[in-house]
């Protein structure tokens, strides 16, 4: 929702540590650049067949780790169930987000609107019969704030994206 300032499903987040875009590759060339590579990227990352992530200008791109929920006190070497981040849609506000071992999340100020960059989008393409060939590269690229578009015989989870500036320590 993009209003709330909090919820949760947290751990089904994602974080690219490096700007995924230069290291994608378009749909169209799936076949000669992962396909006849044992579906390895030239940028050396994996292609997962059956799980994986194309952005608004249908580059598949690598899948993020999982958002990390955790942190460690410096100082007690404790382990703690949050991690903190500074975020930004490169627009009007840069907040703190806040995400719990548990899944629940929140904004310090502002909504996932206002932490969104609205230009980017990305979502997961998942399924045993899913496949790049399946896309039409007519739907690309995606207006901003519009869905990706469904890929014949994908399963399609959208995505917004946020920018990470760092993490609160």
């Amino acid at each position: 929702d993009p209003k709330a300032s909090s919820g949760s499903s947290a751990e089904t987040w994602g974080l690219w540590r490096d700007d995924p875009g230069p290291r994608g590759v378009y749909l169209r060339d799936y076949d000669r650049s992962l396909g006849a590579n044992d579906n390895v990227a030239p940028a050396g990352w994996k292609f997962d067949p059956t799980d994986w992530w194309v952005e608004e200008h249908g580059l598949i791109m690598s899948t993020p780790e999982p958002l990390p929920r955790k942190s460690l006190n410096k100082d007690t070497r404790e382990v703690l169930p949050e991690k903190k981040y500074i975020v930004t849609g490169d627009r009007a506000i840069t907040t703190v987000l806040t995400v719990r071992d548990n899944g629940t999340w929140e904004l310090e100020k502002g909504t996932l609107y206002d932490v969104t960059h609205l230009p980017c989008r990305s979502a997961a393409y998942t399924g045993e019969t899913c496949a790049p060939k399946n896309a039409n590269m007519k739907d690309f690229p995606v207006k901003p704030g519009a869905e990706m578009p469904v890929i014949a015989g994908c399963n399609k989870l959208d995505y917004a994206v946020l920018f990470v500036l760092g993490e609160v320590i």
